[in-house]
This record gives structure tokens, C-alpha cells and sequence, in this order.
């Protein structure tokens, strides 16, 4: 008599051997749908979260649009700060720059606005002349 032909209790041995086999398919075809499962579970939250984050980006994309619009700010640099937009007659090409400073500094004044004198009398350096070497300070530390 062969091995597969032997009986154990009136079962032949193949027969105890396959039904074995298929209880271990069966539970691991069951173990890998309960993961499947929790996969998709997983999945679904994390394309839910996707979903919110992209909502909550596009809010922000709107609040930074509304916050930046230039009404607004204008507005606000207005009512807050006292700025307005600078009139054309401050408009000033860099080759301009030097004759303002010098009206400011011989008058106190801008065009077309105050300014308060300087608090230190303001240099005009001679090109042709020698710049004198700084004097170092000689009292106690």
C-alpha cells in the first residue's frame, strides 16, 4: 500500500492533506481581504484629507487675493498710516537727486513739503581738494 493510498480513520491520508491545505487558503484569503480592506479604508481617508487641504489652499489663495488688492491697500496706507500717492511734482530723476538735498539743506524745505532743519550741518566735498585722515579719539576708556 502506497503513502496517498494509507487511511487514517477511514479518511485516506491526500484527502486529510487537501483539506488542510484548503483551511490555510481559506484563512489567508481571508487575511488578505481584511488588509485589502483596511487599505482602502487608508486610501479613502487619505484622498479625503487631499481633498480638504486643496479646499482650505484655494481659500487661502482668495484671502491672500483679497488682501492684496491694491483699493484695499491704498485704503488702508490712507486711513492708518496718512500716506497717499506721491504727487507728480516729487517725481525726480536720479541726475535731480543732488539739487533736492541742496534745496533742502539751504532752505530746511522740499518741494512742496516741510521738512524739519538738519541736526547736523551737511558736507559738500570738494573733488579737487584732499579728504583730511580720520582723527582717532585719545581719552580714557
Amino acid at each position: 500500500m502506497s503513502l496517498l493510498g494509507r487511511r487514517v480513520r477511514g479518511f485516506r491520508l491526500i484527502d486529510l492533506v487537501a483539506a488542510g491545505l484548503l483551511v490555510v487558503l481559506v484563512f489567508g484569503v481571508y487575511l488578505a481581504k481584511t488588509m485589502a480592506g483596511r487599505e482602502r479604508s487608508e486610501i479613502a481617508r487619505v484622498e479625503r484629507q487631499i481633498r480638504q487641504e486643496k479646499t482650505r489652499i484655494r481659500l487661502l489663495q482668495a484671502e491672500v487675493a483679497h488682501l492684496e488688492e491694491p483699493a484695499r491697500l491704498e485704503h488702508l496706507s490712507v486711513a492708518y498710516l496718512g500716506l497717499a500717492p506721491v504727487s507728480i511734482k516729487r517725481d525726480v530723476n536720479p541726475d535731480g537727486l543732488a539739487d533736492v538735498i541742496r534745496m533742502a539743506a539751504n532752505t530746511g524745505r522740499l518741494p512742496d513739503r516741510e521738512v524739519a532743519p538738519p541736526k547736523h550741518k551737511i558736507l559738500t566735498i570738494d573733488p579737487t581738494r584732499p579728504v583730511p585722515a580720520p582723527v582717532a579719539e585719545t581719552g580714557p576708556r
